[in-house]
């Protein structure tokens, strides 16, 4: 059993960064791959990003490629989202969530086969 807790949301001008935490209790982080996933007001659920439980790959929606960067401390189990040029559209809840078969069901968007979903933390990118 995983429990997640998101945190570092906020408000941000267009253009700017921001990094979120996923802090992990229960079991060993070490066997999960760890996505990021976003919904905004009206809109479906996204997925954001992936970073498996090795570290040897990651995965990122075209939306944000080039501007998020997925990173692990499994020692500490953190995960994080670095979040540059910032857009209004990037304006969501976002969730981090974990998965024992490290990225499958991200890759595939079997989203609902995920098993652990913490909260979430709200983003705002506004002037």
């Amino acid at each position: 059993q995983l429990e997640l807790v998101e945190s570092g949301g906020g408000l941000v001008q267009p253009g700017g960064s921001l990094r979120l935490s996923c802090a992990v209790s229960g079991d060993t982080l070490d066997y999960y791959g760890v996505s990021w996933f976003r919904q905004a007001p009206g809109k479906e659920r996204e997925g954001v990003s992936c970073i498996s439980s090795n570290v040897d790959n990651t995965y990122y929606a075209d939306s944000v490629k080039g501007r998020f960067t997925v990173s692990r401390d499994n020692a500490k189990k953190m995960v994080y989202l670095h979040m540059n040029m910032l857009k209004p559209e990037d304006t969501a809840v976002y969730y981090c969530a974990a998965e024992i078969r490290d990225c499958a069901n991200f890759v595939y968007a079997n989203y609902d086969n995920i098993d652990y979903w913490g909260k979430g933390t709200l983003v705002t990118v506004s002037s």
